[in-house]
């Protein structure tokens, strides 16, 4: 996810405090049937996974976390797949993180963020009879070796590449009856790309931009270099240039953790995009979620992205920040959101979710 470095720890309050910037500076998944109940377990009925035709009073088993792999062109990706309790089929998603270092229950142990939102999320959709696999990004925690050695050889688009695997291994896995993708944050677009990649049953946008990445950080930068104008019309003219295909070698010591030459090539990458004609391209049916403490990402990007497709489900979560969690806007509640795990994801996410995902 992208991060306020104003919510970051105090080393970092020194730098510049833009909601995207400190995020490219650091980057870059119970009963058994026929327990004695008439109910069938969440997932449905039928034989346990991989038996082939199991007598009607064999357990299906318990619900699971387990550790599952796949390889990309540089290496190994780890993720969590959490199944449910039952026989399935189950529906499953995808989680696809935000920018940044982000690991795969959604925190960014340099930056002292540590939330659990993934992980939050993947849980309590386990228990609704969803399963999900979230995964740590390329060059993060266990898929360190899943990333280009040098900064400047990475792009955007190899995280569209990188989730589309996961997409496939849950298609390959006869648990599983459908495959959704949840993008959060820069994941939302990454989210669109798989679907260029792969068939996908659903698609879930959680905070996701609405404009290209260059318009978001124009009004980020604007809003937090409005007492320096001479670094805003630096910073802008970078932004032409970058938008234009073009390296830039002269940049402000104090812009340098945005725009320096090493993240550059990702940043044109990434710049390529415009997110609401992305998800205009796409067929799969769409959900887009919003929080209305988010201050990272407002609602009006949600409504961008809903008009680019009337026919995609909008949820606007009344006091849901950028996190997932409850939040009012003030300094204090914010930090917590993004530095206590305890607090639980908002119960209107996993309901909207629920509701949404395809069961067959």
């Amino acid at each position: 996810m992208s991060l306020r470095s104003r919510l970051m720890s105090p080393a970092r309050r020194a730098g510049l405090a833009l909601p995207c910037a400190t995020a490219l500076a650091l980057s870059l998944l119970g009963a058994g049937c026929g327990a004695g109940t008439d109910s069938p377990p969440p997932g449905g009925g039928g034989a346990p996974p991989g038996d082939g035709g199991s007598p009607p009073d064999t357990p299906c088993p318990e619900a699971a976390s387990v550790d599952v792999t796949v390889e990309n062109a540089y290496g190994a990706l780890k993720g969590t797949l959490e199944v449910p309790a039952g026989c399935g089929p189950f529906p499953a998603i995808v989680i696809i993180a935000g920018s940044g270092p982000t690991d795969r229950d959604g925190n960014q142990a340099a930056a002292g963020l540590a939330t659990d939102s993934y992980k939050l999320l993947a849980e309590g959709l386990r228990e609704r009879g969803i399963a999900s696999l979230r995964y740590d990004k390329a060059g993060v925690g266990g898929s360190v070796s899943a990333a280009p050695r040098a900064e400047q050889d990475m792009r955007f688009e190899m995280g569209a590449d990188d989730a589309a695997l996961w997409v496939e291994k849950l298609r390959g896995d006869g648990r599983f009856a459908t495959v959704t993708v949840v993008g959060h944050s820069e994941g939302s677009l990454l989210g669109m790309l798989v679907a260029r990649r792969t068939e996908i049953d659903g698609y879930v946008s959680i905070a996701g931009a609405g404009r290209p990445i260059g318009d978001v950080l124009r009004e980020q930068l604007a809003s937090a270099l409005q007492q320096d104008p001479a670094l805003l019309e630096a910073a802008n003219g970078i932004l032409d240039q970058l938008e234009q295909g073009q390296p830039v070698e002269d940049v402000p010591p104090s812009l340098m953790n945005l725009f320096r030459p090493s993240v550059q090539p990702y940043v044109i990458s990434w710049m390529k995009y415009d997110p609401a004609a992305e998800l205009q391209a796409m067929t799969a049916p769409a959900l887009l979620l919003q929080g209305t403490t988010d201050v990272q990402v407002p609602v009006k990007d949600a409504e961008l992205l809903a008009a680019a497709r009337p026919d995609a489900e909008l949820v606007v979560v009344e006091g849901m920040s950028h996190t997932l969690k409850a939040a009012t806007l003030s300094t204090a509640s914010q930090n917590a959101a993004y530095t206590d795990p305890s607090l639980p994801v908002v119960p209107r996410v996993l309901e909207a979710l629920e509701a949404f995902i395809p069961v067959e």
